[in-house]
């Protein structure tokens, strides 16, 4: 059985300031600044009663939304993120649960509640970006 997959992607940015705990992360354990291009993937399996996957302004909006609460910050001096490495892949993770909870709140409107997952890539630079993919 073949199964389908429609999608929306809806994008925006973010800038942050943050360092990193551990040898690994080499001159980024120093404070240093990240601009974020953030891709949110909204997916279902069928189309809602409006042959659309969510409302692509609403989508953009809530987006946006999640991301204000730490654009143009320290994440270093955030409490949703002590004590954690604000890795790329972490903040992908972070995005997307909070977009999850907008959507079972209603907050995407009554129709998202069809969807299947969320993805959401971080763009680093033009050559490296990292994804996380949930369901809801």
């Amino acid at each position: 059985m073949e199964v389908t997959l429609f999608s929306i992607t809806v994008r925006d940015h973010v800038m942050v300031a943050h360092s990193f705990r551990g040898d690994v992360f080499g001159p980024a354990q120093r404070l240093h600044g990240a601009t974020f291009v953030v891709d949110a993937r909204f997916n279902r399996t069928e189309l809602d009663s409006d042959n659309i996957v969510v409302d692509i302004g609403l989508a953009t909006e809530q987006l946006r939304d999640v991301l204000s609460a730490f654009n143009y910050r320290n994440l270093d001096e955030e409490p949703a993120f002590a004590g954690v490495n604000t890795s790329t892949e972490f903040l992908a993770k972070f995005i997307a649960d909070r977009l999850a909870d907008r959507v079972h709140e209603g907050a995407l409107g009554e129709g998202a509640r069809g969807l299947s997952g969320i993805a959401v890539t971080l763009h680093e630079s033009h050559v490296a970006w990292a994804s996380y993919e949930r369901a809801l």
